[in-house]
């Protein structure tokens, strides 16, 4: 992942995985790269299976290898641009996610994180996520409790981050008003 979209807490995480891998698996980076070109697997779960079953390789760790092996590859299997045009193919969703990323882009120290399945707003911690509802709709999940606004609902279930307390349904790129502003810069405030 590239390095502008992470917060310092996840860069020093990554850099704390890589320090500690040698000392931990007893290889080093460029060892567990050579063992991954030989994995008989080419989808990522699988292949994350296929190190923990047969080198006791944790998730973590697999993530590492994986991403530098593509990385050596010139492949780019988690080029946010990419993901973020497959999550955002529809027209409706396309338009209120722009909105959305226009509105959080004024926000001091936002960094945009692009995931398969959602896209999150992060300054130290995460504030924002978003993803694409099959209607054309967007769901918004955010850093504030439901009881901060009458539209809120509380997240369940979202696969997001646990700090995302509510969630709301944005219909059209109008919905981002200034009501929702405010709440954006709240639960910016507490990232």
């Amino acid at each position: 992942m590239a390095d502008n979209t992470l917060t310092e807490q996840q860069r020093k995480w990554m850099a704390s995985v890589r320090a500690s891998m040698e000392v931990t698996t007893g290889r080093n980076l460029d060892q567990w790269v050579e063992i991954a070109r030989a994995c008989p697997e080419t989808k990522p779960k699988a292949r994350q299976k296929w190190f923990k079953d047969t080198h006791g390789l944790g998730q973590n760790y697999c993530m590492l290898v994986l991403s530098e092996l593509a990385r050596r590859s010139g492949e780019s299997p988690r080029d946010p641009d990419v993901l973020r045009k497959a999550l955002w193919s529809d027209p409706g969703c396309a338009a209120i996610a722009t909105a959305l990323q226009a509105g959080i882009d004024t926000l001091p120290g936002a960094i945009t994180g692009q995931r398969k399945t959602y896209t999150t707003w992060s300054r130290s911690f995460a504030f924002a996520s978003a993803r694409p509802m099959r209607d054309g709709q967007l769901r918004l999940g955010l850093a504030v409790p439901p009881e901060a606004d009458p539209r809120l609902q509380p997240a369940t279930n979202e696969g997001w981050s646990e700090r995302l307390k509510s969630t709301l349904v944005l219909s059209t790129p109008g919905d981002l008003n200034e009501d929702l502003m405010k709440l954006l810069r709240t639960a910016w405030a507490v990232s």
